[in-house]
């Protein structure tokens, strides 16, 4: 009896799941077609009764606006679910949904599944969030290496934050990540979604979408971005070959600056001291063939002398250096205490 039992239970999984594959064939019929509206309508039923693939097409038609208004948050909910699942495509779109959310954190496991399979949008994402510092500690090693990958793709993005790279990264640290570029080729090749939606006839059951984002299929023909609605009276326009992606994170971001050495502390002079008006005796220091040399004197032994002005006397090709006022020759001697060579100068 038990094994009676078992046998109807499977007997009823196995049946219940085959409405839910026929309702995502029917809804990739129906988008093929471009009746988006039923298409979402099958694919409901079928991502309701827990289908990965259909899952996955309906966040498709939520976030492109097709059959549905756009709604990003509900193209996250079901992006999520289908990712549980383990539906790749979903996982891409997952994590790179996360991101454009501002959920770094949430963000970080599903990106690296898909920079595992060699997805080059999310090479892009967290090799720049490897660079920055963004969420996750900063290595600019594989930082390079994920943008190498995600250039090599064919990504123009992946080019553009590259060529920004290369003007802070250190040449050993931009050779390393070049080695490690490499090691990730040879592990996981470019993830191949030739289709627009998953599950269609004669296509295996997950290959999705390339990309999320599509542009114009004719000049000046335009797309409502994310969250946005078609221009008044036309409708969206139809898909073309798989884009760039519009998931771009924050710029690159120029390195801190190593900090600068304080500058050199400056003795404070004294206040200059009043001195008597009258007299005119000054005392000379010195005759210099170079008047640099009478000036430099004066910066050394000015200190000794508070309260007077240098004087440079041009004497033939002898520039002299004098020291005053002082009121009398008794006062301009005891100056003179002060440095050697000294001599009063009378007025």
């Amino acid at each position: 009896m038990r094994t009676l039992i078992g046998a109807a239970a499977l007997s009823l999984i196995f049946i219940a799941g085959v409405p839910a594959l026929a309702d995502t064939k029917a809804g990739v019929d129906a988008w093929n077609k471009g009746d988006y509206a039923t298409a979402v309508a099958e694919w409901r039923k079928a991502a309701i009764a827990g289908d990965a693939d259909a899952q996955f097409n309906l966040a498709q038609a939520y976030k492109l606006g097709r059959g549905v208004p756009v709604d990003l948050p509900m193209a996250e909910s079901w992006y999520r679910k289908a990712a549980l699942q383990g539906h790749p495509q979903a996982e891409d779109n997952y994590g790179l949904a996360l991101f454009q959310d501002g959920k770094r954190d949430l963000a970080v496991p599903w990106l690296e599944k898909a920079v595992a399979r060699g997805e080059p949008r999310a090479q892009l994402v967290l090799g720049t969030m490897l660079f920055n510092g963004d969420g996750v500690p900063r290595d600019w090693v594989r930082a390079y290496a994920l943008l190498q990958r995600s250039s090599q793709a064919g990504l123009p993005q992946g080019s553009q934050t590259l060529a920004e790279m290369d003007k802070y990264i250190p040449d050993n640290q931009r050779q390393a990540g070049i080695a490690l570029a490499r090691q990730y080729e040879a592990q996981a090749g470019r993830p191949n979604y030739p289709t627009e939606v998953a599950g269609g006839s004669g296509v295996p059951p997950r290959p999705g979408i390339a990309t999320i984002d599509v542009p114009p299929s004719s000049p000046g023909a335009t797309y409502p971005a994310p969250g946005g609605k078609p221009p008044k009276g036309k409708p969206p326009v139809a898909m073309v070959a798989p884009p760039p992606t519009r998931y771009v994170p924050r710029p690159i971001a120029a390195p801190p600056s190593p900090p600068q050495p304080a500058p050199p502390r400056v003795a404070a002079q004294p206040k200059p001291v009043p001195v008597a008006t009258g007299g005119g005796w000054r005392i000379q220091l010195g005759a210099f063939g170079d008047p640099n040399n009478a000036r430099k004197l004066w910066s050394q032994v000015g200190g000794r002398f508070p309260g007077r002005q240098p004087i440079y006397v041009k004497a033939g090709a002898l520039t002299r250096l004098l020291v005053g006022p002082y009121a009398s020759k008794g006062e301009a001697a005891g100056a003179c205490g002060a440095v050697k060579p000294c001599v009063p100068v009378a007025p």
